[in-house]
């Protein structure tokens, strides 16, 4: 499953970040490493991008860098 899959509400642990060199050197400088804990905030109106809280951080991600990040457990 990736980042990308969550619904608002959801929380999940990053398993692996599969990116190119620049935007995941962008994503680890934001704390999303593995086993962070990342809530799904908030969606557009057309679906893309997707607001994360990640680190007491609100970030809103493309489908196109979520896709390549993996996810382990969804919290309950």
């Amino acid at each position: 499953m990736n980042l990308f899959e969550l619904k608002i509400g959801q929380k999940c642990l990053i398993d692996k970040v599969y990116e190119n060199r620049n935007i995941k050197r962008r994503l680890l400088d934001i704390g999303l490493i593995e086993n962070t804990t990342v809530e799904c905030v908030g969606v557009s109106p057309l679906g893309d991008p997707k607001a994360f809280l990640i680190r007491d951080a609100v970030i809103a991600l493309r489908c196109a860098d979520c896709s390549n990040i993996l996810i382990k457990d969804l919290v309950v």
